[in-house]
């Protein structure tokens, strides 16, 4: 066969071909077309609806109110029964101090306890002699008065003399003021006793005070955690001796761990304290998600707090978008699914359509 030939026969078919794709074109084009407008439509309506009610940092990280362990007495250390990463409980005991001094002090304080009840007491007795020697005082002078009266009766009539008289008048005046003297004596045991019993009187309070701060001071011996947590930093070693507020461990609360994300100023002027938070962790990735609140927001920026400011006088300066924190309340059961550790880095987005 020629090429003539051969031309001639497949010209028209393509031709053909050609009349017959320009409708399937046409139909991908506006398919194509199509999709288009549907996928701005759908991201129109998302960035209405959607993204243009939240805000979304990645610079926030995990944090907790850590329980610091300090010394409240200073001892040598007995035991040390924990250890880092280790979780405990409220109450557990994490280290013990050498009670031995501290057993004898409870002892010594107990021992001037009941030394004070008892001199207390004898205030009471001697407020009761007190008061019977004023009665016998005030039996004195009714006597040596009647004595008086009678001798000086009789000294007018002259049956005695002068110096009888002034003997019996000597008697009177020493019987009142011994009489004086006892009422003084009963006032001032009044003082010591009035308005109060054995076991309020002050002697007694400031005893049982001290004895109650040596039994305080030998229950500090035995160093317990003051909420559930994993041990961190721990510092004690056993024969160290501790001093009172020095740094043992801490305990983190896992379990009550919150989130602090920084979000630029800009960002902040629909965010209200109780609007919803969903949050993604570099821990677990995008599979796991948080669920939380807006606690509030902090009272400055992380600039304003530092200790040395960015503002100068120099004529020098950039202005920086500055960064808030704030405080983003995790769900507890999350939490407990999926436990999160202090300084982990987050992804918050707050829904501030609420």
């Amino acid at each position: 066969m020629s090429s003539a030939a051969v031309t001639a026969e497949f010209v028209p078919a393509a031709k053909a071909g050609s009349a017959t794709g320009n409708p399937l074109r046409k139909r991908l084009l506006l398919g194509l077309a199509a999709a288009v407008l549907v996928s701005g439509g759908a991201y129109a309506g998302y960035d209405t609806l959607v993204a243009g009610h939240t805000v979304s940092t990645d610079n926030a990280y995990v944090g907790a109110s850590v329980a610091q362990i300090n010394a409240q007495i200073s001892g040598p250390i007995l035991h040390v029964m924990v250890d880092d990463t280790q979780y405990v409980h409220k109450g557990d005991v994490l280290a013990v101090i050498d009670p031995n001094d501290f057993s004898l002090a409870v002892v010594q304080a107990d021992a001037d306890y009941r030394r004070t009840l008892q001199h207390v007491g004898q205030y009471y007795a001697q407020r009761a002699q007190a008061a019977a020697m004023v009665a016998a005082r005030q039996s004195d002078v009714s006597r040596t008065e009647g004595d008086y009266d009678r001798r000086r009766n009789l000294a007018e009539s002259g049956a005695i003399s002068r110096e009888a008289l002034a003997q019996a008048q000597t008697a009177a005046e020493g019987a009142r003021a011994n009489l004086a003297a006892a009422r003084e004596t009963l006032l001032a045991q009044d003082e010591l006793v009035a308005h109060v019993s054995v076991d309020d009187h002050p002697e007694t309070l400031s005893a049982r005070a001290a004895l109650d701060k040596a039994r305080l001071n030998l229950s500090r011996t035995i160093i317990r955690a003051p909420i559930d947590g994993i041990v961190s930093q721990r510092k004690v070693q056993v024969g160290q001796t501790v001093q009172p507020g020095q740094s043992l461990m801490t305990v983190t609360p896992i379990a009550q761990a919150y989130v602090d994300a920084n979000f630029k100023e800009g960002q902040l002027a629909e965010v209200r304290p109780g609007q919803r938070v969903t949050l993604t962790s570099d821990l677990y990735g995008s599979d796991v998600v948080f669920h939380g609140k807006v606690n509030g927001m902090g009272g400055g920026t992380g600039s304003a707090f530092a200790i040395i400011p960015a503002q100068n006088a120099t004529g020098n300066w950039i202005k920086v978008v500055q960064r808030v924190p704030v405080r983003i309340a995790l769900d507890p059961k999350e939490l407990a699914a999926h436990p999160l550790r202090v300084g982990l880095s987050m992804t918050a987005t707050i829904d501030t359509r609420e």
